[in-house]
């Protein structure tokens, strides 16, 4: 385990800046709630294994103790390096791109299964989207009653949604809570 590189954090930080905007340093500002110390500190980030890590610095600190190939994971796995180099978000980032979105999707609640089964959302399944939303813009994909089911990319503005046919494409998936069941073996 150790701290991301230059390279490795400029990936990270573009890949989550996406979904955040500015919202992104309230990711790693915020004081920690985590661990045993009375002054846990703030989060950070680690790779491992290829996968980069999202922990409290007390949770760290004790982790060093454990030798390398010995450790499983430490604190929540926000995605992972390819082979070639590219930084993918995982399904498990979803609680902190939920909290800091910028912008968002609503799903009608006969269509959110068929998210959840790794398609893409097209327009009759869109029930409200954030106003300010442009093609390319990373978007958090909620339920109605505020549950977030997955992420994408915005595959148009949301002025073009208004104008588009009923079963344009939206929301390109990327990732959905879905995955927990369907690539069970993968995630871990």
């Amino acid at each position: 385990m150790r701290p991301l590189d230059e390279k490795e954090t400029t990936q990270v930080f573009e890949k989550l800046f996406k979904f955040t905007g500015p919202n992104l340093k309230h990711l790693l500002e915020r004081p920690a709630v985590e661990g045993p110390d009375p002054e846990p500190g703030r989060y950070c980030l680690r790779l491992h294994r290829n996968r980069v890590y999202y922990a409290s610095e007390a949770l760290v600190r004790r982790a060093t103790a454990v030798a390398r190939p010995r450790l499983a994971a430490v604190g929540t796995p926000i995605g992972k390096f390819t082979h070639h180099g590219a930084f993918h978000l995982t399904v498990h980032a979803l609680d902190l791109l939920a909290a800091h979105a910028r912008r968002r999707v609503w799903l009608k609640p006969d269509t959110e299964r068929s998210f959840l089964f790794g398609n893409s959302v097209p327009k009759s399944s869109l029930a409200r989207i954030t106003e300010n939303t442009k093609a390319g813009d990373g978007v958090v994909v909620m339920s109605m009653a505020d549950v977030p089911l997955g992420f994408g990319v915005a595959a148009r503005s949301a002025q073009d949604c208004r104008k588009a046919d009923t079963n344009a494409v939206v929301v390109l998936h990327q990732a959905d809570a879905g995955e927990y069941l369907r690539k069970e073996e993968e995630l871990m």
